[in-house]
């Protein structure tokens, strides 16, 4: 009896060191590519496992609000963390700017968007039916592409051929299955190593809507576990930084 008590202990130790060595994490969807390897290399360089959920700044905004067990957030604004601080839900002088997003339009055709974005012209709008963008109520950077569009002066023409997604994941996947001819995604999600991975784009001017500036906050849940603090440390390491880079981030 005494030697099952003993293991009982063991395990449950074991439980609750493996649940401390844990980070649970809300990420924005235009952040899914970049923050899987820094993930990995969170775990390699400090043993602590980053538990990763992807998915639109404003539907975590609502989960955190209803008592969703995340951590930390990684959002695709900066006022969903300002936000989340002054109701208590993020603690106070932890946020900060981990990366400021760039808008791109973006076909899976090679030869559909020009460099300029002269396909939104409104004289050449019949050359696509479908346009994706994120839900801009939901996703900043649905938004922004709202915004790009009214600059323009095409959000009229164009809106009846919006494919709206929940978030900017699921934009990109309208047009990577083609089900969109084009659409407004997030840099990151078609560059690799500096380059576009296929089919044609228009990186949008910064000038064209407001900064994307996406902000980290340690969250109330978080407070008080090590991982957690350790997870936003390594958001700012100049590793880090150089692998935000690579996919097409700018850095405060």
């Amino acid at each position: 009896m005494r030697k099952f008590l003993c293991a009982a202990v063991i395990l449950i130790g074991v439980f609750f060191n493996v649940k401390a060595a844990d980070v649970s994490i809300a990420v924005a969807a235009n952040f899914t590519a970049p923050m899987q390897k820094i993930a990995q290399a969170f775990e390699h360089d400090t043993g602590y496992k980053a538990v990763l959920s992807f998915g639109s700044t404003g539907a975590f905004y609502a989960q955190i609000k209803n008592g969703a067990p995340y951590q930390v957030l990684l959002a695709a604004d900066d006022e969903t963390p300002l936000k989340l601080e002054k109701e208590g839900l993020g603690v106070g002088g932890s946020r900060f700017t981990y990366a400021t997003g760039r808008l791109v339009l973006w076909s899976k055709k090679p030869d559909l968007v020009d460099a300029k974005g002269d396909i939104l012209k409104l004289s050449q709008t019949d050359r696509f039916a479908r346009l994706a963008i994120a839900n801009p109520k939901l996703a900043p950077y649905g938004a922004a592409a709202v915004e790009t569009m009214i600059q323009l002066g095409v959000l009229q023409a164009l809106q009846p051929k919006w494919v709206q997604g929940d978030n900017i994941a699921q934009a990109y996947q309208f047009v990577a299955t083609e089900n969109a001819a084009l659409g407004f995604v997030a840099l990151s999600q078609v560059m690799v190593e500096g380059r576009l991975r296929e089919g044609s784009a228009w990186v949008v001017p910064a000038h064209l809507h407001s900064p994307i500036q996406q902000d980290a906050v340690l969250l109330a849940r978080g407070q008080g576990n090590p991982a957690a603090m350790a997870l936003l440390q390594f958001m700012k390491t100049d590793k880090t930084k150089a692998l935000i880079r690579a996919f097409g981030y700018e850095l405060p």
